[in-house]
C-alpha cells in the first residue's frame, strides 16, 4: 500500500512539473517579439522659371506683357507715308536670364489691331532675320515671312519659331531678330493725313 501510495505521488509529483513545463513554453512563445524597421523617401518639388522680353534696340530688353507694348521705331517717313511706301523696323526677342526652358513662340495680331481710318489701308509682313543682317528693303530675301495681313486686322500664315534659354540658366538665351514691314495702299485707298495703328503679340510657350 505504502509502494502504491508513493508510485502515485511521484507520479503526480512528475506530472505537474511536465504540466509546468507546459506552461512556461507557451509562455516563452507569447513574449517573442517580432522585428520590425522602417525607411521614408521625401521628394521636393520646384516650378521653373519662364519670361519672355523684347527690345527696340537689341540692347535694353523689357516686359512688355499688355497692349500696346514697345513703339516700334520705324524707318524714314513712317509718319510721312505716300502711297505705295515701305518702312521697316527691328525687334528682338530673347528669353530672360533664369529662365528653365526654351520656348516657341506664336506670331499673331492682337485683338486691340487696326484701329484708324487708314487701318485697312496698310498692309504688313514680319519676317525673322538673323541677328547681323538689315532690316530693310532685302529683307524677303534674307529673312524668313512669319505673318502678314493685307491690313493691319487680319493676319495670315502664322508660322511659330524658337527661342532657347541661356547657358548657363543665369544669362539669357539667344536673341531672335525680326522685322517688320508696312506698305501704304494706293491713292484710292490710303486717305490723307490719315493713320493706321497695328498691334502684334508674341505667345512663347515653354518646351
Amino acid at each position: 500500500m505504502t509502494t502504491v501510495t508513493r508510485t502515485t505521488r511521484t507520479r503526480r509529483k512528475v506530472l505537474a512539473v511536465l504540466a509546468g513545463g507546459l506552461v512556461l513554453g507557451v509562455g516563452a512563445a507569447i513574449t517573442l517579439a517580432a522585428w520590425n524597421d522602417s525607411e521614408y523617401a521625401t521628394g521636393t518639388f520646384t516650378a521653373g522659371s519662364f519670361n519672355l522680353q523684347g527690345s527696340t534696340d537689341g540692347t535694353t530688353y523689357a516686359d512688355h506683357a499688355t497692349a500696346p507694348g514697345a513703339g516700334l521705331t520705324f524707318s524714314a517717313n513712317f509718319s510721312n507715308l505716300t502711297p505705295g511706301d515701305s518702312v521697316y523696323a527691328s525687334y528682338w526677342l530673347q528669353l530672360d536670364k533664369n529662365t528653365t526652358s526654351p520656348a516657341t513662340v506664336t506670331p499673331a495680331l492682337d485683338a486691340t489691331s487696326g484701329t484708324g481710318v487708314n487701318a485697312s489701308a496698310i498692309s504688313y509682313k514680319v519676317y525673322t532675320i538673323p541677328s547681323a543682317t538689315a532690316c530693310d528693303v532685302n529683307v524677303a530675301t534674307t529673312g524668313t515671312l512669319i505673318l502678314s495681313g493685307a491690313n493691319l486686322s487680319t493676319a495670315t500664315g502664322a508660322t511659330t519659331f524658337s527661342l532657347a534659354k541661356g547657358t548657363p540658366p543665369t544669362t539669357a538665351g539667344v536673341a531672335q531678330k525680326l522685322c517688320f514691314v508696312a506698305t501704304a495702299g494706293t491713292q484710292a485707298v490710303l486717305q490723307q493725313g490719315g493713320a493706321g495703328t497695328a498691334v502684334w503679340k508674341f505667345t512663347a510657350t515653354s518646351n
